[in-house]
C-alpha cells in the first residue's frame, strides 16, 4: 500500500522526522511513501514562514533509504491566482518525484481559522472555496494530483464538520473534476478526514464521477503531519479505489505509476 502525502519537520506544521516517518511507514506494511512537505504562500504575510528550505529538505532526505520500502521525494504547493510564478520558480528548487496542488487560501483568508467563516453560511462557506479551487485548477498546470478537495471539512473553525456534500454544490465540482480531466491531473483521497470530519477527503461519489467523466490517475494520502498518522486508514482508501477504477498511482520523475490492486 502506498501514502503519498506526508510532512515532517522539514514543513513548518511537521514534527518528526524522516526516517521516523518512513520506519513507521515500514511498520505498518506500507511500500511506497512520497514526502511532500508544504510550500505556502500566505497573500497577507510580511514574512514567509510557511514554505519549507531546500537545503533542510535535501538533508532531511537524501540518503534516507529502508530495505523494503520505496521513498519517494515530493512537495504540496499551495495554489492561488497570484502565485502561478512563484510555483514555477520553487519547482526548479530541486528535482521532484510528485508536486500536490492544494488550496488553502480564499481570498487572502486561510479556511482554516475563524475569520473565514465570518459572515458565511456554511453554504456560502463551502461554495466559495469550491470556487476558488476551479479558479486554481483553471490557471496552473504545474502540479500532478488535486490535494484533499473537500479540505474545508475538516478545518479547525468549521461550524459542522460535516463532509463537504457532492449533491448540494454537483455543478461546480462537475466542472472542478472536468478541468482536471482534461489536463489529465490527479485527485487525491485523502484520508485525514475520517477522524476528523467522518469521512475521506473527498468521498467515494467524487471518485465515481471522476471515473466517469474520464479522470484516470488517482493517489492516497494520509497528511500525517507526525508518525502516530502515518498510512492511517490508506488500506481502506485503496480498497475503494481497487472498486472504482482497479489500480491506484504512485509517481517518479512526475510520471503516474499504475499500481493493479
Amino acid at each position: 500500500m502506498f501514502d503519498y502525502h506526508m510532512h515532517t519537520r522539514v514543513s513548518f506544521d511537521g514534527s518528526d522526522s524522516g526516517a521516523r516517518m518512513a520506519k513507521a511507514a515500514l511498520d505498518k506494511g506500507l511500500k511506497e511513501i512520497c514526502f511532500t512537505d508544504h510550500i505556502d504562500y500566505d497573500p497577507l504575510a510580511k514574512e514567509q514562514t510557511m514554505a519549507f528550505d531546500t537545503a533542510a529538505y535535501n538533508a532531511e532526505y537524501e540518503g534516507l533509504e529502508l530495505p523494503g520500502l520505496k521513498i519517494r521525494r515530493g512537495m504540496e504547493f499551495g495554489m492561488d491566482l497570484t502565485n502561478l510564478s512563484q510555483f514555477k520558480q520553487d519547482l526548479r528548487r530541486r528535482p521532484f518525484d510528485f508536486v500536490l496542488g492544494s488550496v488553502h487560501f480564499v481570498d487572502d483568508v486561510d479556511v482554516y481559522y475563524e475569520s473565514y467563516w465570518a459572515g458565511k453560511t456554511q453554504f456560502q462557506a463551502e461554495r466559495r472555496f469550491l470556487e476558488q479551487t476551479l479558479a486554481c485548477v483553471e490557471l496552473h498546470e504545474d502540479f500532478d494530483v488535486l490535494a484533499h478537495l473537500s479540505f474545508i471539512s475538516k478545518a479547525w473553525s468549521n461550524p459542522s464538520k460535516r463532509l463537504l456534500p457532492y449533491e448540494e454544490h454537483r455543478q461546480i465540482v462537475d466542472e472542478i473534476l472536468k478541468v482536471l480531466v482534461r489536463k489529465d491531473k490527479g485527485l487525491e483521497m485523502n484520508t485525514s478526514g475520517v477522524d476528523r470530519c467522518g469521512g475521506f477527503l473527498p468521498t467515494r461519489e467524487y471518485f465515481c464521477r471522476f471515473r466517469e467523466l474520464g479522470g484516470r490517475i488517482v493517489t492516497v494520502g494520509s497528511d500525517a503531519h507526525n508518525s502516530g498518522r502515518v498510512g492511517q486508514y490508506t488500506h481502506e482508501a485503496c480498497e475503494i479505489l481497487r472498486d472504482i477504477f482497479g489500480y491506484v498511482c504512485t509517481f517518479e520523475g512526475r510520471k503516474p505509476i499504475f499500481h493493479r490492486l
